[in-house]
């Protein structure tokens, strides 16, 4: 009977009710701190050189157009059907027929869904401006796509919405253009983050798949049961 109820409690322990001893984790990844360092270190070093030799710069040009009646005078009722169709003038913009109008007319060696990918189109809360932006990895090609777009974009807009032509904020010009490259300092830390994070997952999972008994207190805590007697580990040519 107390070989049955022993059996039962070993089967429990393996299979059902192991607990997570957060102390214990907390003091294995302290005994680990070289091994987490290190892991820390390298992906630091491998997200930097990544970085430095193999990620190209990226550059971003922006524009903006108004979307309202251009008439001098402007009702209320014009505002509110400026606002609401704001959020279809962005959808124009991103249009099929509008990007493979602007990579005829800049000749770009892309399809529309490449296009699409390298823009953004922004309508800040509560008004009635469209931002558009563009990045790539020429400063130049991403002022030229800016602005082929959204002089392509007004000409589709007039001709599908059929009011007055939004009106031009800003153009995209070369002091405008911004480099947004990433900056080093931020891939290293990332990396480094990552690398210490994997090795203390792999730290983990391993103390948690281990169900080995390494000590008396293992066998106290997970049998419950009382220890008679302990045989010490001998290791030969230790005493000589």
């Amino acid at each position: 009977m107390e070989e049955f109820k022993t059996q039962e409690q070993v089967k429990a322990w393996t299979e059902d009710e192991i607990e997570i001893d957060l102390k214990e984790i907390f003091f294995l990844l302290l005994y680990k701190w070289k091994m987490i360092l290190m892991a820390l270190l390298i992906g630091a070093v491998l997200f930097g050189a990544y970085h430095t030799f193999l990620m190209q710069p990226s550059y971003q040009a922006d524009a903006s157009i108004y979307i309202t009646n251009t008439d001098s005078m402007i009702s209320f009722s014009d505002l509110q059907l400026s606002a609401a169709l704001t959020e279809d003038y962005a959808n124009i913009i991103k249009s099929r027929t509008v990007l493979n109008r602007v990579i005829d007319e800049l000749e770009l060696d892309l399809d529309y869904e490449e296009l699409d990918e390298l823009i953004t189109v922004e309508n800040p809360d509560s008004t009635h401006i469209i931002e558009m932006q563009v990045v790539c990895g020429d400063p130049e090609l991403s002022r030229n796509i800016t602005n082929a777009l959204m002089n392509i974009s007004i000409d589709q807009i007039y001709q599908i919405i059929g009011s007055s032509e939004p009106t031009v904020i800003d153009y995209s010009i070369a002091e405008s253009v911004q480099d947004v490259t990433p900056s080093i300092f931020k891939y290293m830390a990332i990396g480094g983050l990552l690398g210490a994070v994997a090795v203390c997952a792999v730290l983990i999972v391993r103390m948690l798949m281990d169900t080995t008994m390494k000590s008396e207190e293992d066998v106290e805590k997970y049998l419950g049961l009382p220890i008679l007697a302990a045989v010490p580990y001998y290791r030969e040519g230790k005493g000589k």
